[in-house]
């Protein structure tokens, strides 16, 4: 083999070491930030999962302390549970939560209320007060099993 056949190898290995080189250090740069966004995305849900848990707990004490609507509370209970533990409202006792819900979800609320008339807002009232005497019971039970429940395993 030609000499100047060796060195012309000997400098396109190079080249390719070189570009090799620098593609690995590109892809190890990337794999380091991406590791990092997820590291950091991780700590971010887990700190919105513990603050979805105490939220729930603090809506289930309002609740066992007649602080706040039951049908209120059921509403935000389930939004919660939705995000941090949908399983549950399958379950008894916290099913209440799902089964209010879903007896008073069409019913207008925030500036839906504000502007709708006023006779049809006091009968969606008077039917949400009826839904709330009918699962009061429930729903406190359920308000006192799922502030003592324990969110550790989706924290």
């Amino acid at each position: 083999m030609p000499q100047w056949l060796q060195w012309a190898l000997i400098a396109a290995g190079l080249i390719t070491i070189v570009i090799l080189g620098i593609f690995i250090t590109r892809q190890g740069r990337a794999l380091r930030h991406h590791n990092a966004t997820r590291r950091k995305n991780e700590a971010f849900m887990a700190e919105r999962r513990k603050k979805m848990a105490e939220s729930i707990r603090v809506i289930a004490m309002a609740v066992e302390e007649d602080q706040v609507e039951y049908s209120e509370a059921c509403l935000r209970l389930k939004g919660l549970l939705d995000h941090l533990a949908p399983e549950l409202l399958l379950q008894p006792p916290y099913s209440v939560f799902l089964e209010v819900h879903a007896r008073i979800s069409h019913m207008p609320t925030h500036r839906a209320r504000k502007k709708t008339d006023r006779r049809f807002v006091d009968k969606m009232d008077e039917e949400r007060f009826a839904v709330e005497k009918e699962f009061r019971d429930a729903i406190r039970r359920a308000a006192t099993a799922i502030r003592d429940y324990d969110f550790s395993d989706r924290l």
